[in-house]
């Protein structure tokens, strides 16, 4: 399945072979020590090298709970009047949901799935690129969505994709796909850059938006075990990349003094080794804690 697919969910797996998710936990562990793939929080992926796309279906399945905090974040991010460019992926569907409630934006996509989320509220304008339809992702692609893009002028690009490293920045595993999203990001004066953990050091064959690029990474608390997801956080800070790390634990010896803002709250991020501070920036929605890891340089 992930030779066939590129990536499977636990959930998935366990659906398949009619087993627990414990016992397939335990087998993909056995099947990684042999070399045969890698285990990625909530299911497992091919191993090493460049990362293939999975499915969409898979896509979907995969760190469902991250990705609705991390749209959570980046939609309090956007204000009202705005006009922002959303790519397409997952967590960028996600974000479309819960743009709906902000009045009087304008939204461009060359994405079908966030338009639909889009296409039913009341005050949001919903602009789609051209394009020939690649079906995999549901997304507009080729140089007719790239013309469409030309002399268009944004405040801010929110973009997904299958990979983020220091070392290259978002990259993706298709050609096509990756010339429209590298259109969207010339025309916004800030890009953000939506990742769960999972994504965090997977490297796919084309580049999107280099690292000295990204304004802001908004991504989620790596598990304890997930050692490359936080060495690849301390490097993105060593980069110059501003991150926010949706859903972190508190850390039990931090101060939470009010901010002079009203009611931000401010306190100390741990991540897994190797360790970085950050601090949180505003207040969180729907009750979510976020802390900013602060860039180091630029």
């Amino acid at each position: 399945m992930v030779r066939a697919n590129g990536a499977v969910s636990l959930r998935e797996l366990a659906r398949v072979v009619q087993t627990s998710e414990v016992t397939v936990r335990r087998d993909v562990r056995a099947l990684e020590a042999e070399g045969l793939l890698d285990r990625r929080h909530g299911g497992a992926v091919l191993p090493g090298g460049f990362t293939r796309e999975s499915g969409f279906p898979q896509r979907a399945m995969a760190a469902t709970a991250e990705k609705t905090a991390i749209a959570e974040h980046a939609a309090s991010l956007v204000r009202e009047g705005e006009a922002i460019v959303v790519g397409a992926g997952t967590t960028t569907q996600e974000l479309a949901r819960r743009l709906a409630r902000v009045p009087g934006l304008t939204v461009v996509t060359n994405s079908l799935l966030v338009a639909q989320a889009l296409a039913h509220a009341n005050r949001v304008e919903v602009v789609m690129t051209g394009g020939t339809l690649r079906g995999s992702n549901y997304a507009l692609v080729g140089s007719g969505a790239e013309q469409s893009l030309l002399g268009l002028r944004v405040s801010r690009a929110f973009l997904s994709g299958s990979g983020l490293t220091a070392d290259r920045g978002l990259s993706t595993s298709n050609m096509l796909a990756a010339s429209v999203d590298r259109a969207l990001l010339r025309a916004a004066a800030e890009v953000v850059v939506l990742a769960d953990h999972t994504k965090l050091g997977a490297d796919t064959a084309f580049q999107t938006v280099p690292t000295d690029l990204i304004t802001q990474l908004i991504t989620d608390q790596p598990p304890p075990e997930a050692e490359k997801a936080g060495a690849e956080l301390e490097a993105l800070a060593d980069q110059g990349v501003r991150i926010s790390v949706v859903g972190a634990p508190p850390t039990p010896s931090a101060k939470q003094p009010a901010d002079r803002g009203g009611d931000a709250v401010r306190r100390d991020l741990s991540l897994p080794a190797p360790r970085a501070t950050g601090h949180l920036s505003g207040t969180p929605p729907m009750g979510q804690r976020v802390s900013d890891l602060a860039p180091r340089r630029r």
